[in-house]
């Protein structure tokens, strides 16, 4: 089911997610998909999304779905990022979609997780997908890409 996406203001959206549970996975699974529904909605209406996090539609919980080369559930995900390298992007968001907005990120980073499965899993991840990542971790602890503005003229409004 698509759900409702949080906007840009909603307190909800600043607060920090708890850890996802293993006893909690097959309640949470219903979440998953519509995590999924939400990232093809957004692509309908607005032509972009590749991953959102669990925050998003009021889901307190660290839980990250990505739809790339094929879909990913990602629980009580950790980051680390490899070397100093970092990069310049405009940065979108499903929570404030017709806002960009200029921020830095690592360029290369390393992302350890929990599968759907409850299965250990790490991806080396690079350029875009790195920044994609982060953009969602940062959700699980209440940050939004405009808290991470390189300064005060990082703000650009699409055109429809």
């Amino acid at each position: 089911m698509e759900r409702e996406i949080l906007l840009l203001g909603d307190p909800r959206l600043y607060e920090v997610s708890e850890a996802v549970k293993q006893e909690e996975l097959e309640q949470m699974r219903p979440d998953f998909t519509d995590l999924f529904d939400c990232i093809k909605g957004i692509r309908r209406d607005y032509g972009f999304g590749r991953a959102i996090a669990a925050p998003q539609i009021g889901v307190k919980k660290r839980l990250i779905c990505m739809l790339t080369d094929r879909p990913y559930v990602i629980l009580n995900p950790s980051l680390e990022f490899v070397g100093d390298e970092m990069m310049e992007v405009m940065d979108d968001c499903m929570s404030f979609p017709n806002l960009l907005v200029r921020v830095r990120r690592y360029r290369h980073c390393i992302l350890r997780y929990l599968d759907e499965n409850w299965q250990e899993q790490e991806m080396n991840i690079d350029d875009d997908m790195s920044e994609l990542i982060q953009h969602e971790y940062d959700h699980l602890d209440g940050i939004l890409a405009t808290m991470r503005a390189i300064d005060s003229r990082s703000f650009v409004m699409k055109r429809a």
